[in-house]
């Protein structure tokens, strides 16, 4: 099995004057909630254990408060963690010397930042090359990979404009090009996309997955939108009070939560549109009983439904890659749409 590009492991981080003792009670069963008013120490982090694969787009998720934002500043260790390992490429974070942590910030992990963190004095062709003046490298070196990451997210023709003169989210395509430019491995994204208005919003979350599909780049990508993290993830991490609720395939998620508060997150979704055929699907490489034609297995399930006008009684052949990989039976595409309790096991632990 390939080895995670970042592995979190046993993560805590309190928050007061003395986390160490009031660890000690997190550890022996005491909640956020006790912890606060019994010893004044917030519980920021509790216990996390998540494997970031390379190539992947990680979505942490949560509502405001569940510890998503202290997470991922763990990872470069703007914040330290009160207890726990955090692995990159193996190597343990937290026995990194100065120079060495500032090393890797530099060159092993770049940041997209919420609130874009452009040099309003800068042009864009600065911004975009900044990574590259960090390091000490040359002007030339630092305007060529700008340009060239510019150009990839459609800014070719503003190098010499100023933040100011850009609208949000030309401001953020400027800070995505200043992260590839950087040529890191890992792409830490902080709620990212949430300062830009809806419809730009979706533009910058095809160009990240248009680039992602060519560039393969570990990405950990924070948000509190579900349909945002629906559409991004590869691996889905859902957050609340500091603790990780469930993780998983983002279409594993949807189809068997694990607790009533994933139950409770996900019931407004529009399940036809984010639910695709692959998760639905018998796998066969048998020829379909009835057979209406062929979907592919990452097509969602509106498009199917708008396939077969609504005929229950229709079989697909799903396709992927050129060959069959399964059979899509309309009744079993309905089914998936009715949403579904958590399992009996979920229920009892969210209750404990």
């Amino acid at each position: 099995m390939t080895q995670p590009k970042v592995s979190i492991r046993g993560l805590y981080k309190i928050f007061g004057e003395d986390p160490l003792a009031a660890l000690t009670h997190v550890r022996a069963g005491m909640g956020k909630p006790e912890l606060l008013e019994t010893h004044g120490h917030v519980l920021g982090l509790q216990d996390i254990n998540v494997d970031m694969q390379p190539g992947e787009i990680t979505v942490i998720m949560g509502l405001s408060g569940s510890g998503k934002s202290t997470l991922i500043r763990h990872l470069n260790r703007l914040i330290e963690p009160t207890a726990g390992e955090i692995l990159v490429d193996g190597d343990d974070v937290m026995k990194l010397g100065p120079q060495q942590l500032l090393e890797m910030r530099k060159t092993r992990m770049s940041m997209v930042f919420q609130k874009f963190a452009l040099f309003p004095h800068r042009t864009v062709l600065d911004n975009a090359g900044m990574s590259r003046r960090i390091r000490g490298e040359g002007e030339d070196v630092a305007d060529r990979e700008g340009k060239k990451w510019l150009d990839r997210v459609g800014l070719s023709g503003f190098e010499g404009s100023y933040p100011a003169q850009l609208s949000g989210g030309m401001q953020q395509r400027v800070g995505i090009a200043r992260a590839l430019a950087s040529d890191s491995d890992i792409m830490l994204m902080d709620e990212a996309f949430s300062a830009l208005d809806p419809l730009i919003r979706t533009d910058m979350q095809d160009l990240l997955l248009e680039l992602q599909a060519e560039l393969h780049k570990t990405i950990i990508f924070i948000t509190h939108d579900l349909d945002e993290a629906l559409k991004l993830a590869d691996h889905l991490v859902i957050l609340k009070d500091g603790a990780v609720v469930q993780q998983g395939e983002p279409q594993e998620i949807l189809l068997h939560p694990n607790d009533p508060y994933i139950v409770d997150f996900i019931s407004d979704i529009n399940r036809a549109r984010v639910l695709r055929v692959r998760s639905v699907m018998e796998k066969s490489t048998a020829e379909p009983v009835n057979c209406a034609g062929e979907v592919q297995a990452n097509d969602n399930l509106e498009s199917v439904i708008g396939k077969s006008e609504g005929d229950t009684t229709r079989n697909y052949r799903v396709m992927h890659e050129g060959a069959q990989v399964g059979i899509l039976h309309m009744t079993d595409l309905v089914k998936a749409l009715v949403p579904t309790a958590a399992s009996e096991a979920g229920l009892r632990a969210g209750a404990a």
